[in-house]
């Protein structure tokens, strides 16, 4: 059985660069999401399937951030969102979220050394610790000036907890201007909104995948997701492939998007 299991192995790695290729190839090039929002989902589950610890599985998911980056980059892509950890996730027992938070810290470091993408973390920075939101600051800071793939590092990240915050920073900057709330009740529309997301200025996700066979959002971009088409794959995140990725894009670019109507 393990001879057998290593000849598929061995096949798939000759056959599927150029399957991969010709898909690539026939990917319409005015139908390519401009902005994909990714749940990396599935590392805890993927580990104990190995047999290993958590952290392993955090690790393990971390490696295959630079290859979606990279994947994202030849299709054409201009912004990328990971979600990295949830707001919920803090309540995770302190020796799993020290673990995370380090792999987490280590992962966006080395993205931003490679000079090549755009570092913006997107959350609730003032529930980290000290430490691992400076890590996370300086990655953007470093990587401010360099003309490359956007990619938005959701740490920790929770879509009610966005909208709050948008709302408070509205509420705040018109409390300064000396504006009443009278008189901001009368012209308040969904643009004032969005003008104070994490996201702000960007443009909404075409796209949003989720792996590890999960099918719901879980609080990922509430607000921007609302006309976003959606892909589950079962693959944990770990093992989520570039053909996994490149038929997740041919789904979206083969669906008729209809905006709600």
């Amino acid at each position: 059985m393990a001879a057998i299991a290593e000849l598929k192995e061995h096949v798939r790695r000759l056959l599927y660069p150029a399957y991969e290729a010709r898909m690539v190839k026939a990917l319409p090039k005015d139908r390519i999401p401009q902005h994909i929002g990714v749940m990396l989902d599935g590392n805890r589950r993927w580990a104990k399937g190995v047999g290993r610890d958590s952290t392993h599985g955090y690790r393990a998911g971390a490696a295959n951030i630079e290859p979606l980056l990279q994947w994202c980059e030849e299709v054409g892509v201009k912004v990328v969102t990971l979600w990295l950890l949830s707001t919920d996730n803090l309540n995770r027992p302190p020796e799993q979220l020290d673990g995370l938070l380090g792999v987490i810290g280590d992962a966006v470091e080395a993205l931003a050394a490679e000079e090549r993408w755009r570092i913006h973390p997107v959350g609730a920075l003032d529930l980290l610790p000290a430490p691992i939101a400076t890590r996370l600051k300086e990655a953007e800071e470093a990587t401010r000036d360099v003309d490359g793939l956007l990619v938005n590092v959701a740490v920790p990240y929770g879509g009610r907890r966005e909208i709050a915050d948008a709302v408070r920073s509205l509420l705040q900057e018109h409390a300064e201007r000396g504006t009443s709330l009278e008189e901001l009740a009368e012209v308040i529309d969904v643009d004032h909104i969005a003008q104070h997301l994490y996201t702000k200025g960007q443009p909404d996700p075409d796209l949003v995948i989720r792996t590890s066979g999960e099918q719901r959002l879980g609080g990922f971009l509430l607000w921007q997701s609302a006309q976003s088409e959606f892909y589950f794959c079962e693959a944990y995140w770990p093992d989520f492939r570039k053909v996994d990725f490149l038929r997740a894009v041919r789904a979206y670019a083969q669906r008729e998007r209809r905006y709600g109507v």
